[in-house]
């Protein structure tokens, strides 16, 4: 089965891949709307991507990419993030200048930059891929930030590890695919909708929900390209009553302009 990753082998998106498809083939892609594509094409049969880290935040793009393309969410995981600083052998820290990485991995290392004022974050298309291009280009004043199987996948020296600003840094990650599939035990969904700028119009679409006993996890908004200063919302529901959650989700398509479900499945433990 092949699953499509932005970014390279030895990234986090790789790693997760093989947690949530034990023996894919995974494909990696330069960028996010590639994985997207690739998947609507057909040329792969799902793919895994990262749509939330505990310190850092959604990755929006992906949640715009969700709800552009007819794909559908069929689990999540979440992995656990440990970032190293990795160069080329014989490189040290005190000869750094620079450091690359995912503008989200650069998030997550905050307190690192702080420690280290002379050291500039670059950001770069992948934590994998910052590492490759280092080491390969024999850059004597940089490194890369990601995984520890990255530093074995491109040779590189692992100069200091856990980077993260904290340890309880995770990483949600969805297998998304093109059939509408829902897994046994699926207990969550994930949502987007639109609203009339009317008063009391937010209310009302999220009280469907509470009179359901259905719990509302996680609200985010999101700008509408071309509509200056309207909004669509993602939402995240839990409740063990598939049937409670359907007439939910009836009650919304009443009160919003629009509904689209992006996706039904088991939460991760």
């Amino acid at each position: 089965m092949k699953v499509a990753i932005q970014g390279e082998r030895g990234c986090f998106s790789h790693e997760a891949s093989l947690k949530l498809v034990p023996k894919c083939e995974v494909v990696p892609c330069a960028r996010s709307r590639e994985v997207f594509d690739r998947l609507q094409r057909g040329s792969v049969a799902a793919a895994v991507i990262p749509i939330e880290n505990s310190l850092a935040g959604s990755v929006l793009e992906h949640f715009d990419l969700l709800l552009s393309h007819d794909v559908f969410v069929q689990r999540e995981y979440r992995l656990r993030i440990n970032h190293h600083l990795i160069a080329a052998p014989g490189v040290r820290v005190k000869d750094l200048r620079r450091v690359f990485s995912h503008p989200v991995a650069l998030d997550q290392c905050r307190d690192f930059f702080r420690q280290h004022p002379h050291i500039r974050p670059e950001p770069f298309y992948d934590t994998a891929g910052s590492v490759k291009h280092v080491v390969e280009e024999g850059l004597r004043d940089a490194a890369g930030i990601g995984p520890r199987q990255a530093a074995a996948e491109y040779k590189g020296h692992i100069l200091e590890s856990d980077l993260e600003d904290d340890r309880q840094n995770f990483t949600r990650f969805f297998l998304v695919s093109r059939k509408r599939h829902v897994l046994p035990r699926a207990n969550k969904a994930s949502i987007a909708f639109s609203l009339k700028n009317t008063p009391g119009s937010l209310f009302k679409a999220l009280s469907v929900f509470a009179l359901r006993d259905l719990n509302l996890i996680k609200i985010e908004s999101r700008p509408v390209r071309g509509k200056p200063w309207e909004y669509v919302f993602y939402v995240d529901i839990v409740g063990e009553d598939a049937a409670a959650r359907e007439r939910g989700l009836r009650h919304l398509e009443e009160v919003a302009e629009w509904v689209k479900v992006l996706g039904v499945y088991p939460q991760a433990g």
